[in-house]
């Protein structure tokens, strides 16, 4: 695969002091991605037609995001599927299949009007009882952050075709977050009802509302739509099909953008080593617009059930162990930034730094924290021997591992690096608890509620079920402030609650924030319509189209 390197002991060293160096005036560069990379060609008039050659990569397990939200099965299942609700550049909900809804005054009841003559892709019309099925039956109960966006909806009322009441225990600030087309997905209730929604086959061959029909999946090849000629939002999509391919070789996804075969590739789909030169190609856009409304950061989660790791001392000797300035330039050609804690500082209404602790980079004190927990140093330099699993979305994740491995060697901690498929990782980490450390990226969304506490509420370990506590943490303390931030309905109090978790979790560290990451998407300047929104390189491609 191209631009592979192998790392191996001092030789790895040498080659980070090297890139540092060499990766001062390309960082710069790379700052300057965003608005100015952003803009598109000048207007012209729309063309319809045509098929538009996508990569999705790693190769998505499902094409519902709501059995497992790892983000390839997202990327091509938001366009099949809609929400209710879509959000603007400010992050203000917009209609979807809502055209308008209400909050009472005591914040009880949620009403959605809902669009008439929207049908699904086999032709049965969309109606009220598809909405209270997903809240009640899928949202609540399957998907791994909807439990718990959820949790407060006690019924779904629905006096007729077109109106759905959510009714709430207490009133929840974030529900209106967290319902566009890849966070809750609405499935058809005539072909869901009655089974188990895990196996249900059309989790493969997915039936949606969406502006694209699914068409055809060949296994290690291609994903492909076709254009919903019966689709709500009149004249869209523009586009006949989208096909998205899977190429796992990295070297062959960067020629395959420059080459035109391809032109449009969210999340990170080259190396990060090739941005630049793909940035300065007058053919290319590269952008890091479009992932605001996920903030992710990329993390280190340990298992609290191995004995070494469920000691305090020695997560935060790895947290100074761990040069994270380092590791963003190095292995992530400085698309990032370093984290403070959970909550990423682009949540500027949540982010605090307030009395959370901090861990510098500090090996001596990483030393001396390993020695006091009762580890010190063998005969032949070593503390203790412990397994890495990584997401692996990228190479770049990989790479990190190998990072990650050489800093802790350099403490006296000894690390295999396992390699695996992304069904293996997620059946290792999420079903099994087979791991001792694993690393990759998260996603807090726009409120912390949707995606941070599920990592850390004890209610949210859950076998079987991807991303959520696989640390099998559990601190009655923090549990109460998780519960009381659900339930508080006056939005400066759930702040100062979301403030105190952070302080909470950054001193016992169960989870290890290494950095804030800046995902990028490439695509051809023949390519107009690229969502300009923070959820972009989510959001469906029915107003993309291709210029001649």
């Amino acid at each position: 695969m191209g631009r592979r390197t192998r790392f191996e002991g001092h030789t790895f060293i040498m080659k980070i002091f090297f890139r540092l160096a060499a990766l001062q005036g390309a960082v710069t560069g790379l700052a300057l991605l965003g608005a100015s990379s952003w803009a598109q060609p000048g207007a012209v008039t729309p063309v319809r037609g045509g098929t538009l050659h996508a990569i999705v990569q790693p190769e998505p397990t499902v094409l519902t995001s709501t059995v497992n939200n790892g983000y390839p099965n997202g990327v091509v299942s938001a366009n099949v599927y809609d929400g209710l609700l879509t959000y603007d550049e400010a992050l203000n909900p917009q209609p979807g299949l809502a055209e308008r809804w209400e909050v009472s005054p005591d914040g009880l009841r949620l009403t959605f009007h809902l669009r008439r003559g929207v049908k699904w892709h086999d032709g049965v019309d969309f109606t009220s009882a598809d909405v209270q099925y997903n809240v009640m039956e899928v949202w609540k109960k399957v998907h791994s952050r909807g439990r718990i966006t959820f949790a407060p909806v006690e019924s779904v009322e629905t006096p007729d075709k077109y109106t759905a009441v959510l009714k709430l225990a207490h009133p929840s600030l974030v529900i209106l977050s967290a319902l566009n087309a890849v966070e809750s997905q609405l499935l058809p209730r005539h072909l869901y009802e009655g089974t188990d929604i895990y196996k249900n086959p059309h989790n493969l061959a997915p039936v949606g509302t969406g502006p694209f029909k699914f068409k055809e999946w060949r296994k290690g090849q291609y994903i492909a739509l076709e254009r919903n000629p019966d689709y709500w939002d009149s004249g869209k999509p523009r586009l006949d099909r989208v096909i998205f391919r899977i190429v796992p070789d990295a070297a062959s996804r960067a020629a395959a953008l420059e080459t035109g075969d391809v032109q449009y590739a969210p999340f990170d789909a080259v190396p990060q080593a090739d941005v630049q030169r793909l940035r300065d190609n007058p053919e290319l856009v590269v952008s890091t617009k479009g992932y605001d409304w996920q903030s992710q950061y990329v993390f280190l989660e340990f298992n609290l059930r191995n004995p070494i790791l469920a000691k305090r001392e020695v997560r935060q000797a790895f947290a100074h162990a761990i040069d994270t300035r380092a590791l963003v330039d190095t292995i992530w050609y400085g698309l990032g930034k370093p984290a403070t804690g959970p909550v990423p500082s682009t949540l500027r209404q949540f982010y605090t730094q307030d009395g959370v602790p901090t861990y510098r980079f500090d090996r001596a004190q990483a030393e001396r924290l390993l020695d006091a927990a009762g580890y010190p140093r063998k005969a032949d330099g070593v503390r203790f021997s412990i397994f890495q699993d990584y997401q692996p979305f990228n190479e770049a994740f990989k790479f990190q591992a190998e990072y990650l491995r050489q800093s802790l060697k350099a403490v006296g901690v000894d690390v295999k690096v396992r390699n695996q498929d992304l069904a293996g990782f997620v059946k290792r980490v999420y079903t099994d608890y087979d791991f001792d450390i694993n690393t990759g990226q998260w996603s807090p969304y726009l409120d912390p509620q949707i995606g941070v506490i599920r990592q850390y509420w004890s209610k949210g370990i859950s076998a079987g079920v991807p991303w959520t506590n696989a640390s099998g943490y559990s601190n009655p303390e923090l549990d109460k402030l998780i519960e009381a931030a659900q339930v508080e309905g006056q939005a400066g109090k759930r702040v100062k609650l979301f403030h105190e978790f952070q302080r909470v979790v950054q001193k016992d560290l169960p989870v290890l924030p290494l950095f804030e990451i800046h995902h990028f998407t490439v695509y051809s300047k023949k390519l107009h319509g690229v969502s300009r929104a923070p959820d972009g390189g989510f959001a469906s491609l029915k107003d993309a189209w291709l210029q001649p």
